[in-house]
């Protein structure tokens, strides 16, 4: 395995990203993985090692740059009234989609300079806050975001700026949106709202609720860590983009 930490320039600053990929037989079709709440950590780091074995070149970057280069938080982040958890809100809650359309744009023109990476089609997927992110990218660029997918991605119907649930019918790729049964930030009546939106708009993909997990599901250092669910999760994922990507 290839790696690297890189900047990936945007509009407001250097975007700190971790990349790999395989040693052999490029160039590869590019992945992008966006980040859940808690931020960039090895545990992520793992999951983009996994989908690089497979074949892909893999961006994995840090959204929260705007707010310090290395912006990224301790085993307590998830922890009520602890510090990193009160300093990971308060720049999460800053954070809207459009922003976050105007990194993929330019991960999008990063990949497109590099000689490992196949041009044309990519994928993008997202955990937690990010999975809106995924979904809205597969709008903002059709023509590029051939693949998307969330995975217990929150609030994906809401009044946000560019919610994915408002531009369903500009995508052209394929969505794969997987929801937890247990989910405070996806309750079930709004999963099915989007469920409907969803077949309405003719876009193609699925909507799955995983039964009998929560939120965090397919993170294996999460207390709510659920093997089954979580390999299940690689394969809708491995299969979409063999589909989509190659």
């Amino acid at each position: 395995m290839i790696e690297d930490t890189l900047d990936i320039e945007t509009k407001d600053g250097a975007m700190e990203t971790f990349a790999c990929r395989p040693e052999r037989n490029a160039p590869f079709p590019a992945v992008f993985i966006l980040m859940d709440a808690p931020g960039i950590r090895e545990e992520l780091r793992d999951m983009a090692r996994r989908m690089a074995s497979a074949g892909y070149y893999v961006l994995l970057p840090n959204l929260y740059y705007r707010a310090g280069r290395d912006t990224k938080f301790g085993p307590d982040v998830l922890k009520d009234g602890s510090k990193d958890r009160d300093r990971m809100r308060s720049i999460r809650t800053k954070m809207t989609i459009p922003p976050v359309m105007e990194d993929v744009g330019a991960m999008i023109a990063f990949a497109d300079t590099q000689k490992d990476v196949r041009k044309g089609a990519i994928g993008v997927h997202g955990y937690c806050m990010s999975g809106p992110y995924a979904l809205a990218s597969a709008a903002r660029y059709p023509d590029r975001v051939a693949a998307a997918a969330s995975f217990y991605g929150t609030w994906l119907v809401s009044d946000a700026e560019e919610s994915p649930h408002k531009n369903l019918g500009k995508v052209k790729g394929e969505l794969y949106i997987g929801c937890a049964e247990h989910d405070d930030l996806a309750p079930l009546p709004m999963v099915e709202e989007l469920r409907g939106l969803l077949k309405k708009s003719g876009a193609a993909g699925e909507l799955e609720i995983h039964p009998g997990v929560h939120h965090g599901f397919a993170f294996p250092e999460r207390w709510c860590y659920d093997k089954p669910a979580a390999e299940r999760h690689w394969e809708r994922l491995f299969a979409l983009y063999r589909r989509k990507l190659g």
